[in-house]
């Protein structure tokens, strides 16, 4: 993930503050609750990496086509189609396709309450709070995952002060994912599709033990939601947050 910190200044807060648990007590909720009203949905990603270093240079693109459908409360499915694939084989089939297989059989009920970001997973605290360019205003908490899966990080969330969603992640893996990889940096920002907070970037960045480095990103466009139920307009969950 980029190691760049945001750009928009923490702004002291002088009414009464919402505490860490009020915080994530509300991003658990409304979650879950835009998890259950997200039927399908459509899109479209770019991969790419690059690698710089020992046995020598590589660099990758696939362009695929996600559909999503949610199967009820406790299941869903991810199909994903190429469209495009240039540069490395190997990259390809080693690195992009099995994060595409990987993905596919992580939707399960088990296998995404081992990942949810809730307090079952991690330790949260509140560290500050920040004016967005479009006038709102996002907490920043600390994330500490409670176990050493590769699958968790620990870092910093930005969750927007009125949907209680997750804006932005800076991070790091709680277990390193290889041997071979030294340090890892994520970032992953998301946009609002209608009712829903969709990832829009991924950019990773890892050292090789080797002596190499690479850059890995993840681009996210065309989405379309397909189907969807309303979701509640809650009051305020935090008074003096909006």
């Amino acid at each position: 993930m980029a190691d760049a910190q945001s750009s928009h200044p923490t702004i002291p807060e002088t009414r009464a503050a919402a505490s860490t648990e009020e915080i994530v007590v509300n991003l658990e909720r409304r979650n879950l609750e835009r998890a259950q009203a997200l039927a399908a949905y459509q899109g479209t990603r770019t991969y790419r990496l690059d690698y710089h270093g020992f046995p020598g240079n590589r660099a990758a693109e696939m362009v695929v086509d996600v559909s999503f459908k949610s199967n009820g409360a406790k299941s869903a499915t991810k199909e994903f189609t190429v469209r495009s694939e240039t540069g490395s084989k190997l990259v390809i089939d080693r690195v992009f396709k099995k994060m595409l297989q990987s993905e596919k059989e992580s939707v399960t009920e088990e296998n995404q309450r081992g990942v949810a970001l809730n307090r079952d997973n991690y330790n949260f605290n509140l560290v500050g709070q920040e004016k967005t360019p479009a006038g709102g205003s996002v907490y920043i908490l600390s994330v500490e995952p409670r176990t050493q899966n590769k699958l968790l990080y620990r870092g910093r969330i930005w969750v927007d002060a009125s949907d209680f969603a997750v804006t932005r992640i800076e991070g790091e893996p709680a277990k390193n994912p290889s041997f071979w990889t030294k340090e890892t940096k994520i970032e992953q920002v998301y946009m609002k599709v209608g009712d829903f907070w969709l990832p829009q970037s991924n950019r990773s960045s890892s050292m090789i033990r080797l002596g190499g480095r690479a850059t890995f990103t993840i681009d996210y466009g065309n989405y379309q939601i397909t189907a969807s139920t309303p979701l509640r307009r809650p009051a305020n969950d935090v008074a003096g947050y909006r």
